[in-house]
């Protein structure tokens, strides 16, 4: 297969492209052009250029995975169920992510620690938080410590009842809806029986009236 020409695209420090004979455009990196030695007139094998797509497609799925890693903090396994997701083979996606952890660009104790930060600041509870960090993927090792930095949460449960209370008429309706809301946002039920005792000393909804 020969290759036509090779000239820049119309993107600022973009990649090259790469037209064959058929037809056909690649867009390669600059740096994989050096590195495979790509010319316009050069003859490429069927080998040579299974080879040329697979190099291009690795080096999108790096590329993808550094603006990933720019705008979120990512575990490992989310960081690759993530490519994956966006097409990259498995071995291009495990490859990216193991390349990443050599750059030390990966640190799976940091992102729960952030994952816990921001889930506080959010006044989420403990099982939510747990929640949170096994759908982002963190790996168990890593909970205790991150789950440790949670501060008594007693706070956060006043605010939300006198932003969910003041000023209203509680009833029964309104009192069962903003304890729902409570557990769903991972606050024990002692916890939140607690602050509505807080709150006011006659509000009082049974556990087992809550579970119905």
């Amino acid at each position: 297969m020969k290759l036509e020409s090779l000239a820049p695209s119309a993107q600022p420090d973009g990649p090259l492209v790469c037209t064959l004979e058929t037809g056909e455009r690649l867009k390669v990196p600059p740096f994989l052009a050096a590195d495979l030695n790509l010319y316009a007139g050069r003859e490429l094998s069927e080998d040579e250029l299974s080879a040329l797509r697979a190099a291009i497609a690795r080096a999108r799925t790096r590329q993808r995975a550094v603006r990933i890693l720019s705008s979120t903090a990512i575990s490992r396994a989310a960081l690759e169920k993530r490519l994956t997701d966006k097409g990259a083979v498995p071995e291009d996606a495990q490859d990216t992510v193991q390349w990443l952890d050599e750059l030390h660009l990966l640190d799976d104790a940091a992102v729960a620690e952030q994952l816990v930060q921001s889930a506080v600041r959010k006044g989420y509870g403990r099982r939510r938080i747990e929640q949170i960090l096994y759908e982002k993927r963190i790996p168990r090792e890593y909970w205790q410590d991150a789950l440790a930095a949670i501060p008594d949460m007693d706070g956060a449960l006043d605010q939300y009842l006198h932003r969910a209370l003041d000023g209203r008429s509680v009833d029964d309706k309104l009192l069962r809806r903003t304890t729902d809301a409570l557990l769903r946002r991972g606050h024990s039920w002692s916890d939140i029986r607690a602050a509505l005792a807080r709150y006011r000393a006659d509000l009082e909804l049974s556990e087992s009236e809550e579970l119905e």
